[in-house]
């Protein structure tokens, strides 16, 4: 599909300087632009690319001054990467804009769905579900009994939504997700054999929640595992049953949240972070990469290490870990002496 300068601008709220009708059908970055390729610059770094990119059209910030014969038709706007970004959801809403139900697929007999959905072939629909307008379902995606999903949200393909799930607005479900499977619950005998405990609770996502490819969220035992509204999650996190994350937390890929564990509003977790279950963690935290939480947080701190401290406190003592074999030395020549002189 192909756009003009013109049309950009105009979606954009942009200036054009240069060709208003040169064509583009792909976007590239400024270094790897060719003809017919939209780009965009934004980090000053990127600067010396702009006058040797073979993109058709490139997206500036109003304040950029050329120093340079330029080759490429510039379309000005107030912040570049935040244009891009949203040139980016335009492309994506075309390229998605699928409708209709194609087969072969299973859709039960009472499901009630809404305007403009679509239904890609091999996907399964249970009975009981409520889907909303706009919904896209990529082909082979599940969805169990008594679902309900809200509009515009989409559920990409082998995505796994298990019974009783109630799914927001304007939600993202990538591929291979899983939502409500059960939780890790089980009770030891006298024996030393497990039982397994019931998990009939279910899951509920708020609006604009995104959930990365392969992502896991169990079911609750009893009650909800809870996702807030504006809750982005990447990819391969773990989800325990009975959990609850606050709106506009982003959580980074591989992090794992043990069962019954609340975080609060606006924190930000990042990747292969370990949060053992039933404990509080406020808003407005940010726990760096690879820290093992195995306490209550309070609002606004921010933790490294595992077991993780103050983020602070921890720079202080990786200065003094990485000189612990010079202070070992020192310490034993310091106790030479010192039995030498005795």
């Amino acid at each position: 599909m192909k756009f003009t300068a013109q049309q950009i601008a105009e979606i954009l709220e942009g200036e054009i300087e240069g060709n208003n009708e040169v064509e583009v059908s792909k976007l590239a970055k400024i270094e790897e632009g060719t003809e017919g390729s939209l780009t965009f610059l934004a980090n000053p770094k990127y600067t010396p690319y702009i006058y040797s990119t073979k993109a058709s059209i490139t997206i500036v910030n109003k304040s950029f001054k050329p120093e340079n014969k330029l080759n490429t038709t510039l379309i000005r706007v107030e912040d570049a990467y935040k244009s891009f970004s949203r040139l980016l959801e335009y492309y994506n809403l075309i390229k998605q804009n699928k409708t209709g139900i194609e087969q072969p697929s299973h859709i039960s007999g009472d499901v009630v769905y809404g305007e403009n959905i679509y239904i890609g072939a091999f996907s399964y629909i249970g009975d009981h579900v409520k889907i909303g307008n706009n919904v896209k379902v990529f082909p082979g995606a599940y969805i169990g009994d008594n679902v309900v999903i809200g509009d515009h949200t989409i559920i990409f393909s082998g995505a796994k939504i298990y019974s009783e799930t109630i799914i927001g607005n304007y939600c993202v479900i990538n591929s291979g997700v899983i939502i409500g499977a059960d939780g890790f619950g089980f009770a030891p005998g006298d024996n030393g054999e497990y039982s397994k405990v019931p998990q009939i609770g279910n899951v509920i996502l708020e609006d604009f929640v995104d959930i990365g490819a392969t992502t896991t969220i169990d079911r609750a035992t009893l009650g909800s595992t809870i996702i807030r509204k504006g809750v982005k999650l990447d990819n391969q996190i773990q989800i325990a049953h009975n959990v609850e994350i606050g709106k506009n937390t982003v959580i980074a890929a591989q992090t794992g949240i043990a069962g019954s564990t609340k975080i609060g509003e606006n924190c930000v977790i990042g990747g292969q972070v370990g949060i053992v279950g039933h404990l509080t963690i406020g808003n407005n935290v940010k726990i760096q990469a690879q820290s093992g939480i195995g306490r209550n947080v309070k609002d606004n701190e921010v933790l490294q290490g595992s077991p993780a401290i103050a983020y602070g406190d921890y720079n202080k003592s990786y200065v003094h870990f990485k000189n612990l074999p010079k202070i070992v030395k020192d310490i034993n020549e310091i106790e030479k002496k010192i039995h030498g002189n005795s």
